[in-house]
């Protein structure tokens, strides 16, 4: 019954209202295979009129799945909440997938012992399969879900487990040689950067199309962690070194964004004495002041290729990898 009193509809109910059988309606409800059209068109309309809602439960104990899908991010939780990039993965999976009526879980494994619960849970047939984000170089805990025999995909390259993680990433090599490349032509001279974590595939391959570029003075290098308070902190040690740069590539929009702090800290103009530019072009970027030049990650496509390949995986299809394209956006920080 429900809860005010009513009788559910049922399966039959359904099958009824649509003039169908029984089995039509639970070969519908189980993906449609041997069902003409205009059964699988009335037997949606049957569902619509009648109310009825699937019994998951009832149908996980025959389909042997759970109808669920992980998003493992390897991040401390508070980088969740501060990187709008993971916000709009998150966003565009969960639409992804509702197009096949599977939920998405958020799981965030930043620390060991987070870690351990999440390899439990994912172990224990609570998901159908993982969408593994922010994977780090040297970390375990790749190794450690590959072995659990899941199917997974992973958001970026995972450095030392392509061959055995399929994953959908950008192209990060073009895009920074784009981007340094946009800065010379605007008569940059001097260009500097910060780099991403150099154990993330966007950390090692941005600096290498900075390096390819511009030849790869060190003196013009700072590290950061992707966090807007590291991008800060770079661009003052980088200003402290070498004061004559005029240009800076940053790794992500959000460390551009603690540069642009910087600067105007020490009293430099953007774009008028230094140039400021991007990767990423998340929401941070439209709305930085100025707002920031930016290589831009295609993250809806991003989101709909990892669904794909995780859903042909889980159905059983050999592993698949895509890389995309970036392109790269102008606006007021370059000039």
């Amino acid at each position: 019954m429900s809860a005010g009193g009513r009788r559910r509809p049922t399966i039959e109910d359904v099958a009824t209202e649509a003039g169908v059988s029984r089995g039509t309606v639970s070969r519908v409800l189980n993906g449609g295979l041997n069902v003409s059209a205009d059964a699988l068109a009335a037997v949606d309309a049957a569902i619509r009129k009648t109310g009825y809602v699937v019994n998951l439960h009832a149908r996980a104990m025959v389909t042997q799945r759970s109808g669920t899908v992980a998003f493992v991010l390897s991040e401390p939780q508070e980088r969740f909440f501060t990187d709008p990039n993971f916000n709009v993965l998150l966003r565009a999976c969960t639409q992804a997938l509702a197009d096949h009526d599977i939920a998405l879980l958020l799981a965030i494994a930043g620390t060991p012992d987070e870690q351990k619960r999440v390899l439990r849970f994912l172990g224990g047939g609570h998901v159908d399969g993982a969408l593994l984000v922010s994977t780090h170089t040297g970390d375990p805990f790749v190794g450690q879900v590959l072995n659990l025999g899941l199917p997974i995909v992973a958001c970026g390259q995972p450095i030392g487990h392509e061959r055995m993680l399929p994953y959908v990433g950008v192209d990060e090599l073009d895009g920074a040689r784009q981007m340094v490349a946009h800065l010379v032509a605007v008569g940059r001279r001097t260009v500097a950067t910060i780099t991403g974590p150099l154990d993330t595939p966007g950390g090692v391959k941005r600096l290498a199309g900075w390096r390819e570029t511009t030849g790869g003075d060190d003196t013009l290098v700072a590290h950061g962690d992707y966090s807007r308070e590291s991008g800060e902190a770079a661009m003052g040690e980088l200003l402290e070194r070498r004061p004559d740069l005029d240009a800076v590539f940053v790794a992500s929009d959000l460390m551009a964004v603690g540069a642009l702090d910087a600067l105007r800290r020490a009293g430099r103009r953007v774009p008028e004495d230094v140039a400021v530019a991007g990767f990423d072009d998340s929401p941070a970027a439209a709305t930085a002041v100025p707002p920031l030049t930016t290589m831009r990650q295609p993250f809806k496509r991003i989101s709909a290729e990892m669904v794909r390949l995780l859903l042909a995986r889980i159905e059983g299809e050999p592993p698949a990898s895509v890389i995309l394209p970036t392109e790269l956006v102008e606006r007021a920080s370059t000039g």
